[in-house]
């Protein structure tokens, strides 16, 4: 497999992740927002914050609202991470690799962005954001269940991983900082029915209520829901099942290859660092400086594995 094939399948499912993982932050910040009523449109600064497009929206916009930095995340072609430019961005990542691809993946691909430019095609009023959003979720994931379903387990496959699971180790990071740094009113609102609330929208925010009941039944406090956000590595978009995940797949792809890709060796360290602690360990660290080494991991290991594409060419 030729390196452009390999980036081609890398970028595409990044992008395909990090369009469904923006409208998982709007959706946490849309909940979150509702329970401080007193903050306003500049709570939206938080989720821009978070979403790593803070600078970018700041340039082209005067001050922070909520209608400006929803339309901002969900259709701004002046911002490369908005849902309209990955969804976009994927698709052309897919037609560029689509030999790789079975004819269902590609077929959901076109038509998750059809739909999702359509939906896009005008500003997004309050009352259909939800709707939206739950569309946007639909879609990438019916290309994920038609690339689980129909694709050949080889070295395309574990380049498809590789890109979706960078993406939403990040994206976990990403929402749990919000919770935790930026949108916690104050330290005197710990434990209190606000915190809770809050606490219940992050694990809403990635598909994780129902999965948290059932590990820890209706008891389950902050340091459980982080417990298992980030170190439960049967949870789906946990930070260590994600690892766990790119670990795996950089080992398939290590068994063509004449020594170690630098790509393992930091995943590796990555889990042996920061993903083989209890959660008390954590806490004690200081979970947001956690999350920011825990990102910037994530950040070097994505650049090493496009230089490591060199060996496929």
């Amino acid at each position: 497999m030729l390196g452009k094939t390999a980036g081609g399948l890398f970028w595409m499912y990044r992008y395909l992740e990090r369009a469904e993982n923006t409208a998982r932050l709007i959706e946490a910040g849309q909940r979150i927002a509702l329970t401080r009523l007193e903050a306003g449109d500049a709570e939206w600064t938080s989720i821009l914050q978070s979403a790593g497009v803070k600078g970018a929206f700041d340039r082209e916009n005067d001050t922070v609202t909520r209608d400006a930095a929803v339309d901002w995340m969900l259709r701004s072609r002046a911002n490369p991470s908005s849902v309209l430019s990955c969804i976009e961005s994927a698709r052309h990542n897919a037609r560029l690799v689509r030999t790789a691809l079975t004819g269902e993946v590609w077929a959901a691909t076109n038509a998750a962005y059809m739909r999702i430019r359509e939906n896009l095609a005008r500003k997004v009023s309050e009352r259909d954001l939800p709707d939206v959003l739950r569309e946007i979720r639909q879609h990438t994931s019916l290309v994920r269940g038609m690339t689980h379903g129909t694709m050949l387990r080889n070295e395309i496959y574990d380049f498809v991983r590789l890109g979706t699971f960078l993406e939403r180790a990040d994206n976990t990071a990403r929402i749990l900082d919000v919770k935790y740094y930026v949108l916690l009113p104050s330290v005197s609102a710990v434990g209190t029915s606000l915190d809770n609330v809050q606490w219940e929208t992050i694990l809403r925010a990635v598909s994780a209520r129902g999965g948290f009941r059932m590990e820890y039944g209706a008891g389950g406090g902050p340091a459980e829901i982080t417990e298992f956000l980030v170190l439960n590595k049967r949870m789906p978009r946990s930070l260590a099942f994600c690892v766990d995940k790119l670990r795996s797949n950089l080992h398939y792809l290590h068994k063509g290859i004449d020594g170690q890709l630098p790509s393992l060796a930091m995943v590796d360290h990555l889990e042996r660092q920061y993903l083989s602690h209890d959660i008390a360990a954590v806490f004690e660290c200081g979970l947001h400086q956690f999350i920011e080494e825990i990102l910037g991991q994530l950040s070097r290991i994505a650049r090493q594995v496009e230089i490591d594409f060199r060996f496929y060419e």
